[in-house]
């Protein structure tokens, strides 16, 4: 049962972001206020430290006096490819750390100055860097799933290392937008009115196929990706981006659930210092990284 909190919290992203949203149109400045005034406390407790990986500065989190062969985490914050970093993903970023992750959230270029494939690019280019050192789990939310989607594709196809699994919170896969969600949910969803969706859509793509499935993950081939978690908000458009990837996954044969959560709002994990159900979603998808990902020393 969702609790009163998911109530709460789902009412004040529909009455004091949605319309702040609505309100900036095609002012890209304004999109970007809106998204990164949202902060949420970090957690407490864990070192937050500027470093650079294959090129692409970042932030590495951690817990102090983690042990070195701790497990491996890349995470691609969300924002719309046009918003935020790894300093207002802080909130979930430490989460993982806290519990037991080694993080690292690249600061990838952002449209419209670095429209596709700035940003794939750049996250193509640390992801090889990082998992170099060993091997790694991948997670990201919104547009930063996409992207973790879009890289394992990419990775397949140059050769690079596949994660060893991947949790995607809520992730954009069809720019095409042909889920039913889009419209069963247009009113529901507190976050998204997905006609606004279009405009930053379009400024990622710079006039991109929209079905290239480096852009629209749900357009490839997921046969060999690595097991995936999806979370999802029941009342999000974007709820079936998920459910169609995890359903074409596993008719690929591959190992992928879908959890559609009640109430909450798009990337509700950022609310984790106060929303139970972010705790939780957070809970499963580390339990779920480490039932997946092994330390260096015990793949060799």
């Amino acid at each position: 049962m969702p609790s009163l909190r998911a109530h709460v919290f789902d009412w004040i992203i529909r009455w004091q972001v949605r319309p702040k949203v609505a309100r900036a149109g095609g002012d890209v400045a304004a999109i970007r206020r809106v998204l990164n005034s949202g902060s949420f406390p970090e957690p407490p407790g864990l070192a937050f430290r500027e470093g650079s990986v294959g090129g692409i500065a970042g932030e590495w989190v951690e817990r102090p006096g983690l042990a070195p062969d701790a497990p491996r985490l890349f995470y691609l914050h969300g924002g719309g490819f046009i918003a935020c970093s790894p300093r207002t993903h802080r909130p979930i970023t430490g989460a993982f750390a806290l519990r037991g992750f080694r993080v690292f959230c690249p600061d990838y270029r952002l449209a419209p100055e670095h429209p596709f494939p700035a940003a794939l690019d750049d996250a193509a280019a640390c992801w090889s860097a990082f998992a170099a050192s060993g091997p790694a789990g991948i997670a990201g939310d919104s547009a930063g799933g996409n992207l973790a989607l879009a890289l394992m594709l990419r990775a397949r196809r140059d050769g690079l290392p596949q994660p060893q699994a991947a949790v995607l919170f809520s992730p954009s896969t069809d720019m095409l937008g042909e889920g039913d969600s889009m419209r069963s949910n247009a009113r529901r969803d507190a976050m998204f009115d997905p006609t606004k969706l279009q405009h930053l859509v379009d400024l990622y793509l710079g006039g991109h196929d929209p079905a290239d499935p480096l852009v629209s993950p749900l357009r490839g081939d997921p046969a060999g990706l690595p097991p995936l978690l999806f979370h999802v908000g029941a009342r999000e458009v974007l709820r079936d981006d998920s459910v169609r990837f995890a359903e074409k996954a596993k008719a690929a044969g591959g190992s992928a659930t879908v959890t559609v959560w009640p109430v909450v709002p798009h990337a509700w994990q950022l609310a984790q210092s106060f929303l139970p159900e972010a705790r939780r979603s957070l809970s499963e998808a580390a339990a779920f990284l480490e039932s997946h990902v092994k330390a260096p020393e015990a793949v060799r």
